[in-house]
């Protein structure tokens, strides 16, 4: 029997099986396969290696058994080559077929198809059906195992345990080789391209990553890597986003109506689990969810339609999605400036975005569009960060665009569009962004507390007896009215200075004095309270916390209260009751 193969049956590995079980007299293989598996091989895909692998296997196996093997026709062009998908190559491999009056054998089932159109003999093996399931890799999952890591030359290890609690666990002490690991790496391939559910997502020089139903596998390999891994991640936890404790208020914010949301987190974190969690309850509440994945990884509904870059390209995926006008879209990942980019465009164009990225604070989200969208329209492109760490909700801020004086500047001819970065739960602004000169400034906001304790530090340098309030961007400091020259300097200098170091407008008021249980003598006639250092000040007497009458201190700081007026009745009723005698001062 004299045989023609094609590029499928030697990746599938059938010639050899074929040599061993057939009576074959002669092999003849086109150069144009050849071609194809060393373009294949040089841009740095496994299917490459293998086939090439497996001629060498079918020289030595047609020598050993006397069998003869042809190269035979011309070398395709590179042209030739790149339409090799179109079915350019299968028909040079076909003509061969003819020319030579051989068998053509195939497992591809539209060559075979062709083939037999044409008049050709052919034997068509089908491809050895691999369940996702079934494959070695799968071998490596427990319930709690997140990802496996195999790498040539290395024991086999996996991260089990709960997100945000994940360990790293040796499986064998035995070092994998790499004839183990290309093995289980052409059973994922292959399992990929049989499975519905399956896909080969990302196909490049050394680096391959597939999805294996909901396991996302990343294969890589020389010149990429310098040995050959494979690294597997499958999600272990499926949860509603009633199991993250979203607040109601929070839930409201992302169903009233379709806004710009970034979740962000470390890697590992949850991000996707929450933000398909997110995808699954928009749907619930009626509105219409697609994604952009790649890899296209999201546990999300059947009813979510899920889109990879169309052509390699997330802007040409983006046309598309604007055609079918979604609610919401799910963006998995953010990475590049074009993400981004592609990002604002839709939410721009009225499609409401949710954005997963990679941050190691929540702030660090916001900044990352900083230089890849215009500063003045991220609060319109982003309005909503949730922060995501250990699996749970650490942190929720909403950004609100407004034109001010930026916290810590004093002049009205400073203010500027600012944007504030707000906690969604206590609406206390955290972080200021704006433009300073050519920079983009993402300024710190204290907080109250802080704030008024850095005030009070440095006031208690001065003196003792002072009060301070916070109120909105302002410092009030009460003090005696008669250490306010000191407080401010000379022509208002040490005042300045203290605004400048502590970033914030200070505003100094005369502290209200006040005596507690002055000394109080009786005459005949008169109660006579001392009032030392109000001399001229007009006060108030209260009785504990009772107000009892109005006096003005005499120059020698006494106040006299006739006992037949009506201040004096009060006032001897308190003295009567044992009541605390105070004088405030008013003016």
């Amino acid at each position: 029997m004299r045989i023609v193969p094609d590029t499928s049956i030697i990746i599938a590995g059938g010639i050899s099986k074929m040599l061993e079980e057939e009576k074959v007299e002669e092999i003849i293989i086109p150069e144009a396969v050849v071609a194809e598996l060393e373009a294949q091989a040089n841009f740095g895909h496994i299917s490459g290696f293998r086939g090439l692998a497996e001629v060498e296997k079918i020289v030595q196996i047609a020598k050993n058994r006397g069998i003869r093997v042809e190269f035979v026709g011309r070398r395709p062009n590179i042209d030739e080559v790149k339409l090799a998908k179109g079915g350019e190559i299968d028909n040079m491999i076909r003509e061969m077929a003819k020319a030579h009056n051989a068998i053509l054998v195939t497992s591809d089932r539209v060559q075979s198809l062709v083939a037999k159109a044409k008049g050709i003999e052919t034997i068509y093996v089908k491809p050895r059906i691999i369940k996702p399931e079934e494959t070695k890799i799968m071998s490596f999952f427990t319930p709690d195992t997140a990802s496996v890591h195999l790498r040539e030359g290395v024991p086999p290890f996996a991260k089990r345990g709960k997100i945000g609690a994940l360990k790293l666990v040796k499986l064998s002490d035995k070092p994998m080789s790499y004839e183990e690991l290309s093995s289980i790496a052409d059973e994922i391939i292959e399992a990929a391209k049989q499975d519905e559910e399956s896909s080969i997502e990302i196909e490049r020089k050394g680096a391959t990553v597939v999805q294996l139903r909901d396991v996302r596998i990343a294969i890589a390999e020389r010149p990429f890597s310098d040995r050959l891994e494979i690294t597997a991640v499958r999600p272990i936890a499926k949860v509603s986003i009633e199991e993250y404790g979203v607040s109601e208020e929070l839930k409201k914010r992302i169903i009233e109506r379709q806004r710009g949301i970034l979740i962000a987190g470390p890697p590992g974190a949850g991000k996707s689990t929450f933000a398909a969690s997110v995808a699954n309850y928009l749907l619930d509440h009626g509105y219409v969810v697609k994604t952009m994945e790649s890899p296209r990884d999201l546990m999300v509904r059947d009813e979510i339609t899920q889109y990879a870059p169309l052509e390699g390209d997330m802007a040409l995926t983006s046309d598309i999605l604007l055609l079918v006008r979604p609610d919401y879209t799910i963006y998995d990942e953010l990475r590049r400036t074009s993400d981004f980019q592609v990002f604002a465009d839709m939410r721009l164009a009225g499609v409401g975005m949710i954005g997963v990225t990679h941050a190691t604070r929540a702030i660090d989200a916001v900044q990352r569009m900083i230089g890849r969208v215009e500063l003045g329209v991220i609060p319109q492109v982003v309005d909503t960060v949730i922060f995501i760490e250990a699996g749970v909700i650490a942190k929720v801020y909403e950004l609100d665009f407004t034109v001010k004086v930026p916290t810590g500047m004093f002049e009205a001819d400073l203010a500027r569009p600012v944007i504030e970065v707000k906690d969604f739960e206590t609406k206390k602004v955290e972080f200021e962004i704006y433009t300073f000169g050519e920079q983009v400034v993402v300024m710190p906001v204290e907080s109250d507390e802080r704030l008024k304790k850095a005030v009070e530090d440095k006031f208690s340098e001065i003196l003792d007896d002072f009060e301070v309030l916070i109120s909105g961007r302002k410092a009030i400091v009460k003090v005696p009215e008669s250490h306010i020259p000191k407080i401010l300097g000379k022509k208002g200098k040490r005042i300045k200075k203290l605004e400048e170091e502590l970033k914030v407008s200070i505003d100094i008021i005369p502290k209200e004095t006040e005596i507690s249980e002055p000394r109080i003598e009786e005459t005949d006639k008169h109660y006579i309270i001392y009032a030392e250092g109000l001399e001229g000040r007009t006060v108030e007497v209260y009785a504990d916390n009772e107000y009892l009458f109005s006096a003005l201190v005499s120059g020698k700081g006494l106040i006299k209260v006739r006992k037949d007026k009506e201040a004096g009745r009060s006032l001897k009723i308190a003295r009567a009751k044992n009541s605390k005698i105070k004088l405030k001062v008013v003016d």
